[in-house]
């Protein structure tokens, strides 16, 4: 699943729009279960000990293992004037543990008849069971009056009802308005990770994989979509269709997916011949063809890549207009916010492109890493999100090599180092048990570092050993679940073919290589790489080094620590990482190697240096501080001659200087020095890193009325940028990376009042309010034109109007953010109102609509109180424990920095029962609002300081 909000401090984890991620930084500005005691057959213990007449027969959140599924039969009716659902599920078993009772998973499901199936001599018998419900463990339990016994087959069947779910997940209502107005409902599925129990009694567990024939009824005006092709449509009345389709492979619960609507469709095959369609609501099917392009190439690309085709006879990729995150990778059955597939050419920005290519990228690499290979339970949910994160920017960068999507891939490391940096961080895989607990795996630690510790590995190993190690995994583990020691286990035995005088398998199964290093680096010729201890240290413990480099003369004095903020936390003495590190020097530009296995090491140059240069290309997941004169060495590289080093080199040390300030390892003054040299700076990553640090920075003043230095501060970074900003046109020409940093820029500059831009976007909004909306603006100006107008009252409601309108969809989210940025209170707080209603703007935008309004100077009060006072809802609405949640209660108090706020978030949270109050982004947010209270406490008056003496 691509998190929407992942590459924020929250998911898939995301991870929302990349251009909505970079729009914060720049702004920062159900049914319940029906008890039915009188029912013959279906009775509910209340405690697993079972305080009535039937106990409940298990006692553990996890399913028994003695039960096993084969092959489920699904009929499902959905009614999409009633909201609601009838099911009938014939499950295939195997048994093998004796046993009276079959334990699996239902929730809000009405059962009103189960019975099992059992060969009695030469025929078949079915009797009906007694159904017991555990609603704490969403479980259900069916006791027969007879033992299952080892090594027979039976068949449950279960007849039952329910409501379609009014929230995201589940089997559940979607709406849409058409052009004409007409508001029209689907019924879609999203069922990752806990939900496919709100469509069918299933063992709804990744590691209880069976084989699905689902059969669909439906009006005739209607379309039905599976994982599976349609085989037949059988006509059961004249108001009334069932479509049969086809056997599925082996696949988890949490994969199965089935739409009904009334989508239209484009289609292309790839060229191994498999079928790619894009549906979507009929208005918008003009908008669908560059997701199948993209679909097609990338497919095409995996199934090389991978050397193993995909097993199904197609790949649909559906829009659907209500959706929590960006996307969902059921198997044959991809899912998708609109905005993450929906493109149009003439109206849609260059960060839409890259966006929606990356997510289809990831959804497709989840065919692969997730549905034919799956973790064998949630705490090692990285192996699917990581590696699929992963995969989008090797897939991408060779399929549209025009996004040049390898430059944005440290900003996912950043933004996984942001949470990892906390004490409430956790390690990459970790112990989860209940529902809550495995929503709050979808973060930035499963997706961005996950995806990040990959990146370092295929350097360390190199790319070839890398690709050969996964076929080997994927080749092994088809159809099956897997632990990490698995995907370790393939790559420590995988050297790159016929390279024997290069790279040898020795006898206990790890590579050797040679690798052209400086002759005192550890990482030489025979080195031993042992892949699964290595690759331990960095899945097993939460956080990340801190490699500390002091050079004296020729020699390199190395020292690792674990990075932690927070004023209690002293270094960890038990953390030690196996780190990868690669240097370049003032003398020679070939990238050296040397493996950080111990506390402290020393290396040796061949010659003094005037400067040194740690984790190239940030490939690898720690950050460097340089002793002594070593910072000041790099500062003045940076101010004479900053293209001697790679803009993400650049981007890394902006990075690293700033996270040295928070933990009392440089002064903020050293920082500020290093930042003045982004006068001169024109390449995207170091510009976003230099505005993701400063703009924090006068963000924690705002709300401590620190006016006058928080205008220094303001007025030094339009300084900073001024030059680049004066040079951006106002139009959609050059790269994509171009065109990004220009709407950024632009967007950055009239929110801070930079008057040359806000006189030219009052003007452009002008002639575009006079033409009613027709006027084609240049679509990565959108923003900044929008952000202007909206800030009168009368452009607020003309903008407004706009966003009602059909033809406006592809602007939406630009127009939120407008919207999101006016300084009127009453319209702050409306538009929140709406988006919870979800009639005008969909409840789907709400996170990042709550979360702009918090970085408004003029919302952020009102951002707090409309969570606290809507919280039950919002629960209920988004999940406990998901990415959404999680955006909300970090983005709407990340930017505090008074005891008094402190107070105040800890004192809502601590009222809330123990579920809520112990969710890890409550933890997280109040552990950022001490550190930023720390920082502030700090830093404010060296600033100060700083800014008079370089204004």
């Amino acid at each position: 699943m691509a998190a929407l909000f992942s590459t924020l401090p929250f998911a898939d984890k995301s991870s929302l729009m990349l251009m909505m991620m970079m729009t914060i930084c720049i702004l920062n500005v159900a049914v319940s279960v029906n008890n039915d005691h009188n029912s013959k057959n279906r009775e509910t213990a209340d405690a697993v000990s079972g305080n009535g007449s039937k106990p409940f027969p298990w006692d553990k959140m996890r399913l028994p293992k003695h039960v096993i599924p084969v092959h489920y039969d699904l009929l499902l009716h959905p009614n999409l004037t009633t909201l609601t659902f009838t099911g009938f599920a014939k499950i295939e078993i195997t048994v093998n543990q004796q046993t009276s009772s079959v334990i699996l998973h239902s929730k809000h499901l009405q059962i009103t008849r189960a019975t099992i199936q059992r060969r009695m001599g030469n025929r078949h018998t079915e009797e009906e069971v007694m159904v017991l419900e555990y609603p704490p463990f969403e479980q259900i339990a069916l006791r027969a009056a007879f033992p299952l016994h080892v090594g027979q087959n039976y068949t449950v069947s279960i007849e039952y009802s329910a409501n379609l779910s009014e929230s995201f997940h589940g089997f559940y209502k979607s709406t849409y308005r058409t052009q004409e107005g007409e508001v029209r409902v689907l019924a879609s599925t999203q069922f990752e990770p806990t939900a496919a129990r709100m469509a069918f009694p299933c063992f709804d567990e990744p590691s209880f994989k069976a084989r699905f024939s689902i059969k669909i009824r439906r009006e005739p005006k209607h379309l039905a979509l599976s994982n599976m092709p349609i085989v037949k449509s059988v006509s059961v009345a004249n108001w009334l269709v069932e479509d049969h389709f086809d056997v599925s492979v082996k696949m988890s619960t949490y994969l199965v997916a089935f739409i009904v609507s009334d989508f239209k469709s484009v289609s292309k095959m790839t060229t191994s011949g498999i079928k790619i369609s894009v549906y979507t609501v009929p208005d918008k099917i003009n908008q669908a063809d560059y997701a199948l392009d993209a679909a097609v190439k990338l497919l095409d690309f995996y199934e090389n890549y991978f050397s193993i085709p995909y097993p199904l006879p197609k790949q649909d990729l559906a829009a659907i207009p209500d959706f929590q995150s960006g996307a969902m990778e059921n198997w044959g059955l991809t899912t998708y916010r609109e905005s993450s597939l929906l493109y149009d050419p003439e109206k849609s920005s260059a960060s839409a492109k890259l966006w929606i290519t990356m997510i289809i990228a990831h959804e497709l690499a989840h065919q692969w890493f997730g549905n034919l290979v799956t973790m064998e339970w949630w705490n090692d949910l990285w192996l699917n999100e990581g590696f699929a994160k992963f995969m989008e920017y090797v897939s991408v960068s060779i399929t549209h090599p025009d996004l040049k999507v390898e430059d944005y891939f440290l900003g996912k490391c950043f933004d996984a180092m942001e949470v990892d940096a906390l004490n409430s961080s956790h390690p990459v895989s970790t112990p989860v048990e209940d529902p809550a607990q495995i929503q709050e795996m979808f973060d930035d630690v499963s997706y961005e570092k996950g995806a990040c510790i990959l990146n370092m590995l295929r350097d360390y190993l190199n790319a070839d050993v890398f690709k050969a190690g996964l076929v080997q995994y994927l080749r092994k583990y088809s159809y099956q679940n897997t632990k990490n020691e698995d995907l370790w286990n393939s790559l420590a035995y995988t050297c790159p073919a016929g390279d024997t005088e290069e790279s040898q398998l020795q006898g206990d199964g790890f590579c050797t290589r040679n690798q052209q290093t400086s002759s005192s680096a550890h990482w030489t010729r025979r080195e031993i790489l042992d892949v699964t201890t290595m690759m331990n240290t960095w899945t097993l413990q939460k956080g990340f080094p801190l490699v500390t480099v002091t050079v004296k003369g020729k020699t390199v004095h190395l020292h690792q620590e674990h990075y932690m903020k927070g004023s209690d936390s002293s270094p960890s003495t038990g953390y030690l990482w196996h780190v990868p590190l690669t240097y370049i020097t003032s003398k020679s530009d070939t990238v050296q190697r040397f493996l950080l296995t111990t506390k402290t090491d020393v290396l040796i140059l061949p010659e003094e240096v005037e400067w040194i240069k740690f984790n190239l290309g940030m490939n690898g997941y720690y950050i460097v501080h340089y002793e002594d004169d070593g910072w000041d060495a790099l500062i003045s590289l940076l101010k004479e001659n900053h293209t001697a080093i790679s803009s993400n080199d650049r981007a890394s040390l902006i990075n690293n200087v700033f996270q040295l300030v928070s933990i009392g390892k440089l002064s903020i003054s050293k920082a500020l020095d290093l930042s003045l040299y982004l006068k001169y700076e024109s390449q995207i990553m170091p510009v976003f890193q230099g505005m993701n640090e400063l703009i924090p920075m006068y963000k924690l003043m705002e709300k401590r009325d620190m006016d006058d230095v928080e205008n220094q501060l303001k007025g030094y970074i339009v300084n900073l940028f001024k030059d680049l900003i004066d040079k951006q046109s106002w139009n959609d020409e050059g790269s994509v990376s171009e065109r990004m940093l220009r709407s950024s820029l632009l967007l950055f500059a009239c929110a801070r009042k930079y008057q040359p831009c806000v006189d030219k976007a009052e003007e452009y909004f002008m002639k575009w309010k006079e033409s009613n909306g027709t006027l084609r603006l240049p679509n990565d100006v959108k923003t900044a034109v929008y952000a202007v107008g909206a800030q009168t009252i009368e452009g607020w409601d003309f903008l407004f109007s706009k966003y009602r309108l059909p033809w406006f969809n592809t602007e939406r989210n630009q127009i939120e953010v407008a919207l999101s940025i006016s300084r009127n209170k009453d319209k702050l707080q409306w538009i929140m109102d709406q988006s919870l209603l979800g009639d005008v703007v969909k409840t789907q935008d709400l996170p990042h609509i709550i979360v702009f309004v918090a970085k408004n100077p003029s919302g952020y009060h009102l951002a707090w109180t409309f969570l606290k006072e809507n919280w039950n809802k919002l629960v209920q609405k988004f999940e406990l424990g998901s990415a959404s949640l999680a955006h909300m209660v970090i983005g709407v108090t990340n930017q505090y920095s008074t005891r008094e706020q402190l107070a105040e978030v800890k004192e809502f949270f601590n009222s809330l029962d123990e579920k809520s109050s112990q969710l890890r982004c409550v933890q997280q947010a109040v552990e950022t609002i001490e550190e930023n209270i720390r920082w502030m406490d700090i830093n404010f008056e060296k600033i100060k300081i700083w800014l008079q003496n370089n204004m």
